[in-house]
């Protein structure tokens, strides 16, 4: 005698889809709803129960309500070349208006009393393609935070240099450049004090007074250089800066 047709609806109807990498516990939702005026008693079963764990296994379901059964593959060793010959069964009757232990009405539901429904299970693993692509994805975002970050940090320390040390540096250029002037001036006077000096002084003086005259123009001339190469480095600096 043929049995009476699946009254609960399955979500998934046929197959239960199990995605990898299988070195962690896989869970996919199998939905059971009852659209009877009746309580339905159910259970799942499966033909390799040490590899799932399925919570809720059994149980009775309401009229017009549904029940999410949670099915847990175990961890394995996944071989693509294998194929998956597990299978579940979603087994159902109607309870009856007086049931009280649902145990003993599977105990004695006759063989026409019950409805089952097959679904088999698939092993899907993420193509080589996805992985690479994946992975891709990741580096790039990963380098995308470290470029924003790193443009960032050299905002800040480009803010932090323009509220303080440039203008700490504009100043001393300022200063320097008054210095140096004010060296020119002096060493301008110098040499014209020192001409007249020669045209005063008598022959037999001039040897006397020449020496102490190239030591005060190598000692200016030595200032002014060095002030001028401090000026050169402070105006690179400032250049750099301002780029």
């Amino acid at each position: 005698m043929a049995r009476p047709e699946q009254v609960l609806l399955l979500e998934p109807q046929h197959e239960l889809r199990f995605r990898g990498p299988f070195t962690d516990v896989v869970t996919t939702t199998l939905k059971l709803a009852n659209p009877t005026d009746r309580n339905v008693c159910f259970k799942v079963k499966t033909t390799a129960p040490r590899r799932y764990c399925v919570r809720p296994n059994s149980g009775v379901i309401d009229p017009g309500t549904s029940i999410n059964v949670s099915v847990m593959l175990q961890p394995f060793d996944y071989d693509p070349n294998e194929k998956s010959k597990h299978k579940f069964m979603v087994q159902s009757l109607l309870a009856p208006s007086d049931m009280t232990d649902t145990e003993g009405v599977w105990k004695d539901a006759k063989p026409e009393d019950l409805m089952d429904s097959k679904l088999r299970c698939v092993f899907e693993m993420p193509a080589e393609n996805e992985k690479t692509h994946e992975m891709e994805s990741n580096k790039i975002s990963s380098s995308l935070l470290k470029s924003e970050s790193s443009t960032l940090s050299m905002k800040s320390m480009a803010s932090s240099l323009d509220d303080g040390e440039v203008k700490k540096i504009m100043e001393e250029c300022k200063r320097l450049q008054t210095e140096v002037q004010r060296l020119r001036e002096e060493n301008k006077q110098i040499r014209e004090d020192d001409g007249l000096r020669m045209r005063k002084s008598t022959l037999m003086s001039a040897p006397h007074s020449s020496p102490a005259v190239r030591v005060k123009e190598e000692v200016l001339s030595t200032r002014v250089i060095a002030l001028i190469v401090l000026f050169f480095v402070v105006g690179v600096i400032v250049g750099k800066l301002a780029l």
